[in-house]
């Protein structure tokens, strides 16, 4: 089992790694412990001849499902909400979705990636996340903000990603070698930032 309540929230532009990052410290959390009982779903490009042509839901056993494209072309799709050029397919996202986010018992751990613009066109997917965070159940979660948002802190210490995932799976499994909850990491092309906080029970990491 791990922690109890812990938020991690992975923040920062479209690009940066969050997604790495968060099935980076994942697969290494079920390397180290099979019988861990992961729920949840990440947010993966679809590609044809190269070109990014809209985005898909994956669970963590691998199901997937349509969430955006640039491709639909259905009577129907007409009246889907846009983000940029993709036409968001709210119904798929929400058919598979949020089925992961059910609370259950026996759940360890949480993976949301991500809680974005797409995704929150669906009037369902915000309640279900606040269902979990009151679950007292650890989440792991990314949260994309601007391209060009907010300013990253000056002063901390630089860490690599790799440590800064090892550090996450420590910090789930309560095996952490030092203690990172009320911390804020900031990460920058493959090294990050930690600048200590005084909120709650949420770990932010900054891409």
């Amino acid at each position: 089992m791990v922690g109890t309540g812990k938020c991690f929230l992975v923040t920062g532009p479209p690009g940066v790694g969050k997604s790495t990052l968060i099935m980076r410290v994942f697969e290494s959390l079920k390397a180290s412990n099979p019988t861990l009982k992961v729920q949840g779903f990440y947010t993966r490009e679809v590609r044809v001849a190269g070109e990014r042509v809209g985005f898909e839901v994956v669970t963590l056993d691998g199901r997937t499902c349509p969430l955006a494209s640039s491709n639909f072309s259905s009577q129907e799709s007409h009246r889907w909400p846009n983000v940029g050029k993709y036409k968001v397919d709210v119904a798929s996202f929400e058919s598979l979705a949020l089925l992961e986010l059910q609370v259950r018992e026996d759940t360890d751990l949480f993976i949301i990636d991500e809680v974005g613009k797409m995704e929150l066109y669906s009037s369902s997917f915000f309640p279900a996340v606040l269902k979990v965070l009151e679950s007292n159940i650890p989440i792991l979660a990314s949260i994309p903000v601007p391209k060009f948002g907010r300013d990253i802190p000056a002063d901390g210490t630089n860490l690599s990603r790799d440590l800064i995932g090892r550090n996450l799976e420590d910090q789930l499994m309560f095996e952490a070698p030092y203690l990172l909850n009320l911390q804020i990491f900031s990460l920058h092309f493959g090294s990050c930032k930690v600048k200590e906080s005084c909120r709650s029970n949420f770990v932010y990491i900054e891409c």
